[in-house]
This record gives C-alpha cells, structure tokens and sequence, in this order.
C-alpha cells in the first residue's frame, strides 16, 4: 500500500538509452514512462519490488520503451510538481506507487488529458487515469497460518503503518489466518503512521515483543522489524519483497508482490493503443502475491495446509473473507457464508475479533 514517504527530494534515472538512426522520426520514438517511488529504492519492501518489476518489463519490452524511475518522492505538493516537470520532459505515463499521490495524480491528470497515469493503493480514477493494487491481504493470510502455529506465548504483533483500509484489510487478514489454526491466539498492534521511518518500526516491534508477542508482522516498507526480531530472539515477516536475508534466523518467510504481470499488461495496453481507465486488483490467482521462503521448522502439515490455501483461492473454492467473521464488539461484519465484495474490503474501516488495539482517530 503502498504509500511509502520520505522528504527527500527525488532523483532520476533513466535505466533504457535508446540509439535512434539518423532515418528515424521523432514520431517513432518510444513512449517514456516514469516511476515514482516516495522512498530510497533500496533492496527490499515496497518500493523496491515496484522497482524489480520495472527492470523486469523494460528488459522485456527493449527498445519499445523507455522507462525512469524518480525515487523518494514525498507526498502532496512535490509529487505533483515532480509529476509535471517529467510531462514536461515528454513522460507518457506516470506510475504513483504512493497512496498519498493520488489526489496531486488527477489534478495532473486533468491538465494533461493524453498522458496515461497509473496509481497503486488509490481509489480515485479519471479517464485518463486508472488505479492498481495486488490483493496482498491473502499474503498476509497466509502469513498468519504460519504465525498461528508458530507461536509459543500466542500473542503475535503488528506493525502497522497509516490505517488505511488497506492496512486494516491487512492486519485484520493476518489475523485471521492465525485464528484459522490457532483459535486462543489474540494480535496486537502498534502504529507508526508513517510508511518508511525505521527507527519508529524498531520501537515499534520492541514496544510488541515487550508485550509478550513472539512472532511479528508489519506493512511498513523497510525491514527494521525482522531485524529486531532477530536481535530479541523472535520470528517476524518479510513484506513485499524476500527480506529473509535480513534476518534469516528470524524470519518465516515473505509476504511478496509481483507488479511485473501488472505492469506488462499496462504497456502493452499503451502500445497497442488499448489502454482505458478503471481498476484492477491482482492476487494468489494471477501470480502477484505469495508467501515465499518458509523455513524449514515449519511442520511440514503447516506448509500442506497453505498449498491448499492457495489452490483454494486459484479455483474459488476458498476465499478468506467469507463469514462468519466478527467485529472486536461481537458484531457480525459478515454473516456466515457470506463472501466480502471488493467494495467491502476497500472501505474496510474495523478490526476483527482477536485484535487487541485501537484505530487511531476512533
């Protein structure tokens, strides 16, 4: 979600040089298109898996197209100038992979009606403005199994960042996975309200430890709180991205993204002239999300079971948020076998029965 800030001005970096015959028209020049992270790249979280994906289209497509990324970009004002100043330079389209450039995104996007934009995490659209996001949730699902049976105390926690629904929708995943194998087990959970600020994660997850959980997870974009389940002896998640070499004696394993199948899809849509505004959301099904890297002393019946999970999720026959589930008063939020549509989970604004904390402003 992502989303990821940082108030560091950006940087450029065109990654596709392109030699262009002296018989080529400028027509013919291939479409330029920037990414804009809110974080330092990096090796691992967030960003840096919108960043793999990057590479990873633009060695597929070549000479087709040229694309740059501009990193720590922070939210609001210098978003929106960023945006502008690469329109001026001739971008195409622009790839927001923060939630908080949404807003700055279409009033860009009002103003330059033949660019294309893309927003991930967002739920604002225009015409010549669409939004993305993976269904992450089932990765943290997913997680949860492995947190539910792994932990000693059960008491797991979560390192949560801006809660936004999306955050919620994870935590509250998380947490039912853990449920699903382990019913005593309860999740507590701590708020940064940033998205990369390492040392507010690091307290954080000491704040959770100190509180008796033994396994943790987090949406924040760095991997600070792998590291120091590490430094007190407890398990954690990677998230995003494979962090297990971070912390390889703590960590269970990673919560990942694939924007790669995404971002394929876009381009070819801007180069076959077929790109139309509206929404996607992509998941276990379409090979965008995964839980990867399970160590080995997970008990080889947990491991079965979140095979099966995910073959579930693939054919329909298993979807995680299908009732009963609860509220943390009680109340039903979805009556039993009643399956959670996407507008449900995208204004999800509650935590689940077994959550322990509050929403912040609530």
């Amino acid at each position: 979600m992502d989303f990821r800030r940082s108030g560091l001005i950006g940087r450029l970096v065109v990654t596709a040089s392109l030699a262009l015959s002296a018989g080529v028209s400028q027509a013919a020049d291939p479409p330029k298109i920037v990414f804009l992270y809110s974080a330092p790249v990096g090796d691992a979280g967030w960003g840096f898996a919108h960043e793999k994906a990057r590479r990873e289209v633009q060695a597929k497509f070549g000479s087709r197209i040229q694309t740059s990324f501009i990193d720590s970009v922070a939210d609001g004002p210098d978003s929106e100038r960023v945006m502008r100043e690469s329109i001026s330079q001739g971008a195409q389209m622009i790839v927001g992979t923060s939630f908080g450039y949404m807003d700055p995104m279409l009033r860009v996007s009002k103003d330059n009606t033949t660019v294309k934009f893309e927003h991930a995490s967002g739920y604002k659209t225009a015409p010549n403005m669409r939004i993305f996001n993976s269904r992450i949730y089932e990765g943290y699902y997913l997680a949860g199994v492995v947190a539910g049976a792994m932990s000693k105390t059960n008491t797991i926690g979560f390192v949560g960042a801006v809660p936004i629904p999306e955050v919620i929708r994870n935590l509250n995943s998380f947490s039912l996975g853990a449920q699903s194998v382990n019913p005593k087990v309860v999740t507590k959970v701590v708020w940064t309200n940033e998205w990369f600020n390492p040392p507010k994660e690091t307290d954080a997850a000491n704040t959770l430890i100190n509180g008796s959980a033994d396994v943790l997870m987090q949406n924040t974009a760095s991997p600070a709180v792998l590291q120091t389940a590490q430094q007190r002896g407890k398990r954690a998640f990677g998230v995003y991205s494979d962090m297990t070499a971070y912390a390889p004696k703590a960590s269970l394993g990673s919560a990942v993204i694939n924007w790669t199948p995404y971002y394929t899809r876009a381009i070819e849509e801007l180069l076959s002239g077929t790109w139309t505004t509206g929404s996607s959301l992509w998941g276990v099904k379409q090979g965008s999300v995964d839980l990867v890297a399970v160590p080995d002393d997970v008990p080889a019946s947990v491991k079965a079971k979140l095979e099966d999970i995910k073959a579930g999720i693939r054919n329909g026959t298993f979807a995680i948020w299908r009732g009963p589930i609860k509220d943390q008063s009680g109340k039903d939020v979805l009556t039993d076998k009643v399956e959670a549509t996407d507008d449900f989970l995208n204004q999800m604004n509650f935590l689940v029965k077994g959550v322990e904390g509050r929403l912040p402003g609530t």
